[in-house]
């Protein structure tokens, strides 16, 4: 059940570490979707600790998946002695996704639990329990994954357990987990304006833009969106004065590389909004 406040926000959880081992303990065999951020990394370490012959973190490889997070799941497995399986998931084969409509999670997710309830079948524990991430933040946006995860009878335990994003960080420093500050960062893919296609290209000019716009400008939160040919840098507003003339001529050429029809990089004329990049559809007669 869900922790609220006296206004109806969610609040940390009495003792978020116990709920969740709790709720693992009547669980058996578990695979956990782990992506690389702090909420999948922390429910990975936590199922591991709790039975580590019961749980298999699943991490799916993807031109929509940063390097970076692959990286960083990889070393924490092996830091940690997770047993971790890398895959394929299969939504670039998809043309529901590459089209990129408004549900694109839903087919990116439904791709990713197949290949979960797959590899499951293949290690003898097919009656494993599929688990992701998902905390009590997320049930507040539009996210069409969570419809996928029911599909698939995907379990949240930080959402059984009534926790939000400061919980499981605060929970993570408390174990002492370098990640446990990572900044929000959603796949690739949520760069891209609903309706503008999904190429590896496109990602690839995206995760070289953000990354050189880190290095340039000491931002931890930016995002490189694209909308059609144009690319509309967003950063939070106090933070607009470091993205310069020649900054943005860097990000172009960089992001050009990789995807040669792009347009000039431009300083987005609002500040950063998570899902700026999703596009809802009017009802007709508006």
């Amino acid at each position: 059940m869900a922790v609220c406040g006296p206004g109806g926000e969610p609040v940390i959880a009495p003792d978020l570490h116990a709920s969740v081992t709790g709720l693992l303990a009547g669980m058996g065999h578990r695979v956990v979707a782990c992506s690389g951020g702090v909420d999948s990394l922390l429910l990975s370490d936590l199922a591991h600790a709790a039975d580590p012959a019961s749980t298999l973190v699943v991490h799916a490889v993807t031109p929509a998946v940063p390097d970076e997070a692959t990286r960083r799941v990889v070393t924490t497995a092996h830091r940690l002695g997770w047993r971790l399986r890398l895959v394929r998931s299969g939504e670039f084969g998809d043309e529901r996704y590459l089209a990129n409509p408004t549900d694109r999670c839903f087919h990116c997710k439904t791709h990713l639990y197949d290949e979960l309830d797959r590899v499951a079948a293949a290690s003898d524990v097919a009656d494993a329990v599929l688990l992701s991430g998902a905390n009590l933040d997320d049930l507040g946006e539009y996210r069409p994954g969570l419809r996928a995860a029911a599909e698939h009878r995907v379990r949240h335990p930080f959402v059984e357990a009534g926790a939000g994003k400061a919980a499981i960080r605060e929970l993570a420093a408390a174990r002492g987990r370098a990640w446990h500050d990572l900044p929000a960062a959603p796949c690739l893919a949520s760069r891209l304006y609903s309706g503008t296609r999904v190429t590896p290209d496109l990602l690839r000019a995206v995760e070289a833009g953000e990354q050189l716009l880190r290095e340039l400008t000491g931002m931890r939160t930016v995002r490189c969106r694209v909308r059609g040919q144009q690319v509309r840098i967003e950063v939070g507003d106090d933070d607009r004065h470091r993205v310069t003339e020649p900054v943005l001529a860097a990000v172009s050429r960089v992001m050009r590389e990789h995807s040669a029809g792009l347009g000039p990089a431009q300083l987005d004329a609002l500040p950063y909004a998570p899902g700026r990049a999703f596009v809802r559809l009017r009802p007709p007669g508006r």
